[in-house]
């Protein structure tokens, strides 16, 4: 853990309202460089909204958003990629009839997406982003299921080559939005050890509702409720905060689901 790590990513009173209904009420989240950040909260406090804003996938009703010393807060998403931002969804979205290894040529390539969109060239030489799939491939633990099409891969593997078509754009920050979702305890460890080396070259910020995971491979922990920041701080200071447990954690934040 590096509490010492320069901030890569920071909000600034980010606000979200849908005509009268207040998503998020002015968060302030700093994040530091190559650290796993994790968002926890109930369902409804937040968190999937804050990412859409991070991310520039939606658009802030207020506040500020800083990336690698740029104000991003306007960007789009398109933008904020090539910046170094790369996120995985909590639904998965392959393209399922195509090889693993063309799933993740495709998000090598979509850093520019003029390229990515060539139809009419094959993909050969620098266009095949070979040696980056390669990488990505290992890292994954997908190698040798390369030319297997997406949608023939187990749930657990799937996760594994979204979080990869992320990796795959080369990214500073990876945005992880519940990756362990709908998997079973075979695959957690496997998700488990990926996300945690992921912050050596990486910076992490993780949606996750397995508190176990959470506790284990975070070294910051945002606890949100009702669209603002209710605590934060280390695990260890996360799991005794009498207010997390007030506010929906109870006997779960020893390993269970929340």
């Amino acid at each position: 853990m590096s509490n010492t790590s320069p901030i890569l990513l920071e909000a600034q009173g980010v606000a979200k309202q849908y005509g009268k209904f207040v998503a998020l009420g002015g968060v302030d989240l700093k994040v530091r460089a190559n650290t796993v950040h994790s968002v926890i909260g109930p369902n409804g406090a937040g968190k999937t909204t804050l990412f859409h804003m991070l991310t520039g996938t939606k658009s802030v009703s207020g506040g500020r958003i800083l990336f690698d010393g740029h104000d991003v807060t306007r960007e789009p998403d398109h933008r904020r990629v090539r910046r170094g931002m790369a996120r995985s969804f909590q639904v998965t979205s392959l393209f399922l009839t195509l090889p693993v290894r063309e799933n993740l040529r495709l998000a090598a390539q979509g850093v520019a997406p003029a390229k990515a969109l060539d139809c009419w060239n094959a993909p050969t030489g620098p266009r095949s982003c070979f040696d980056t799939v390669a990488q990505v491939l290992e890292r994954v633990g997908l190698a040798r299921h390369a030319g297997t099409p997406a949608g023939n891969l187990s749930h657990g593997q799937q996760r594994r080559l979204e979080v990869g078509m992320a990796l795959a754009a080369k990214p500073k920050a990876i945005f992880l939005d519940e990756p362990t979702s709908g998997m079973g305890i075979d695959d957690l460890g496997d998700m488990k050890r990926l996300i945690q080396g992921l912050k050596d070259e990486h910076t992490v910020v993780l949606i996750e509702h397995n508190m176990g995971i959470v506790m284990d491979i975070s070294d910051t922990i945002t606890v949100m409720q009702q669209g603002r920041v209710l605590a934060e701080g280390v695990p260890a200071d996360i799991r005794n905060d009498e207010r997390v447990r007030t506010a929906y954690l109870g006997n779960m934040i020893t390993g269970g689901k929340a």
